[in-house]
């Protein structure tokens, strides 16, 4: 039996590409989500060995999703697919746990690998990544302090896609007066104090990506 994998992409005509590339390499997609959330509800309910993700998930970005995913289902692998390598953005990813990190511009062959070495338990940066990241990574370096949770970045990337508060309170189970509120720290903390300086600041942090 094959890899089974878990697919996330916003775009239903990139999940069907990976899918039909995937089987050919004797990996068995088992699952296929189109958001953050649907990612994390579908990984527990699959238990995939690797979920392969695209880092500009709606809802909840592909990082914290990674790290929901992996806090619920350590075993997981989570390989992230992406068209950016910031260096922020990678180191992010490693501490987080994610085990693989492919850029879309690279060819299928390389997330094959990374698929395979995830699934194996081994790390794979893709050729788009740095060496320089993995050094520092390897040495200990930090990423750039973030002062915002994992529920701060939730919020901060529905208010950023345009989500009303009632809508945010709905999508995560909450009061609209906890979303408020969430949303007013999230301003403090920040020291932004408009809506458009909440979204420069969610694509600085690739919470979106436009």
């Amino acid at each position: 039996m094959g890899i089974r994998v878990l697919l996330a992409d916003d775009h239903q005509i990139v999940l069907q590409g990976l899918k039909s590339m995937l089987v050919r390499h004797d990996i068995e997609v088992v699952g296929e989500a189109a958001d953050g959330q649907e990612a994390v509800r579908l990984t527990a309910g699959l238990t995939p060995e690797v979920v392969v993700m695209d880092l500009g998930m709606p809802l909840l970005n592909g990082l914290d999703a990674a790290r929901e995913i992996l806090r619920a289902a350590p075993r997981t692998g989570v390989v992230l697919l992406t068209m950016h390598a910031e260096d922020h953005q990678v180191l992010g990813a490693l501490r987080v746990g994610v085990r693989g990190y492919v850029i879309k511009t690279q060819a299928v062959d390389e997330l094959v690998r990374a698929i395979q070495e995830v699934a194996k338990g081994k790390f794979y940066l893709g050729s788009g990544a740095s060496q320089t990241i993995v050094e520092a990574y390897l040495a200990g370096s930090e990423p750039p302090a973030d002062p915002l949770s994992s529920r701060d970045h939730q919020v901060l990337q529905l208010v950023a896609e345009g989500k009303t508060t009632k809508e945010i309170a709905a999508l995560l189970d909450i009061s609209p007066k906890t979303a408020e509120t969430y949303r007013t720290r999230i301003m403090e903390k920040l020291n932004i104090h408009d809506t458009a300086g909440l979204v420069r600041y969610a694509i600085r942090r690739g919470l979106i990506q436009i």
